[in-house]
């Protein structure tokens, strides 16, 4: 019996010769898995999909509908340890249109100590794909189709999805107009452009690509760079950063500069988290703590972030409005403001989904393209 990354790596080969015909013969059936693919309001579904037929396949003697150890039986499995242990290589590696992390972290599948039977409620939405889900799993165990079918006529469905929206990136971005065949954009247009984009859904880590852009594109004029960024589910405790993105002087790895992003005022609170994160980290070569957010700033925040430096011994705390910090940077930095733009892009497309989804990047190449083109 192969391992479970070859057993992948199989389903990946078989995949991939036959994109255009479902490896499924039951219409009814394959209809499923493409729905269940291509749901992007739940994509949970898809990983638990995938970990559960993985372990069916490298231990057949397992009942698939039974992914949690806590039941008891001698036929159970853990869904999770496959879903983190090869699901999530399997899927980086591919870059295949799925959650960054486990299924089985995701409130209709934790905490779970039942078989996954038909009849039950995960409530979830939409309640369809749970629905369809479960049914797949007992046609599995019913033996309507074999785990090894099902899961590499998944992974051709992830792969069409994924091409699909490759390509259509590439067709946005070849439909821009370069510099050289129109009159680069102005500072306040890119503005404008950039304060649509952060309006749009979904869109809590933009702010921190404003900025990562500005120090990434100036980097020479500043004499500073900025380290790269951290992922954008994990916690600053997880990861050890001091904030959202983190600058240092070129030539030394020293953090002067933390930018903490936030889509809602702050408060208070924060900045005594972050005082408190600052006095835990032992390092006393930071000049600046800057909060930027897209809400309003309260005063008697403001107020209260004055006294913070003769406090820490010259820390300075301050609280910027995104937009307001990306306009002064564009106007202070005029001659590179394309350079800008080009930068912000970069990172928006370089994002993986579960940072900046699909629809969020498709956003700003339109965005662009009509600012370009004048409509």
């Amino acid at each position: 019996m192969p391992s479970p990354p070859g057993i992948l790596s199989i389903a990946f080969q078989r995949a991939s010769e036959g994109l255009d015909k479902s490896l499924i013969e039951d219409i009814d059936m394959a209809n499923d898995i493409e729905f269940v693919c291509r749901n992007v309001q739940n994509r949970a579904g898809t990983r638990l999909l995938m970990a559960s037929l993985l372990a069916k396949i490298h231990r057949p003697e397992v009942d698939i509908r039974k992914p949690y150890t806590e039941i008891g039986d001698d036929d159970t499995y853990s869904g999770r340890t496959y879903d983190e242990s090869y699901v999530s290589t399997f899927i980086n590696q591919h870059d295949l249109p799925c959650n960054s992390t486990t299924a089985f972290l995701t409130p209709a599948f934790r905490n779970r100590n039942i078989v996954l039977t038909p009849d039950v409620n995960l409530v979830g939405r939409p309640p369809k794909l749970y629905q369809i889900v479960l049914q797949l799993l007992n046609h599995v165990y019913m033996g309507r189709v074999s785990p090894d079918d099902l899961l590499a006529e998944t992974v051709r469905h992830l792969l069409i999805v994924r091409n699909e929206r490759q390509q259509r990136i590439t067709s946005l971005r070849a439909d821009l107009k370069t510099s050289e065949e129109s009159v680069p954009l102005s500072s306040e247009a890119i503005v404008s452009l950039i304060q649509q984009h952060l309006a749009s859904p979904h869109s809590s880590r933009l702010p921190v690509l404003v900025v990562a852009a500005a120090y990434q594109c100036a980097s020479v004029h500043l004499r500073e760079r900025v380290l790269p960024l951290k992922s954008h589910t994990s916690a600053d405790e997880q990861t050890g950063a001091l904030g959202d993105v983190q600058i240092t002087l070129i030539g030394d790895d020293s953090v002067a500069t933390a930018y903490e992003m936030k889509t809602r005022r702050v408060t208070q609170e924060d900045i005594d988290r972050a005082l408190q994160k600052l006095g835990t980290s032992g390092l006393t070569t930071i000049d600046n703590y800057v909060f930027i957010t897209t809400d309003e700033i309260d005063q008697r925040v403001q107020e209260y972030v004055k006294g913070i430096y003769d406090e820490t011994g010259g820390i300075e705390v301050v609280i910027l409005d995104c937009i307001g910090f990306l306009r002064h940077f564009l106007h202070l930095f005029h001659r590179i403001r394309t350079n800008y733009l080009e930068a912000y892009q970069n990172l928006v497309l370089d994002e993986p989904h579960s940072a900046v989804n699909q629809p969020l990047k498709v956003a700003f190449l339109a965005l662009r393209r009509a600012a370009e083109s004048g409509e």
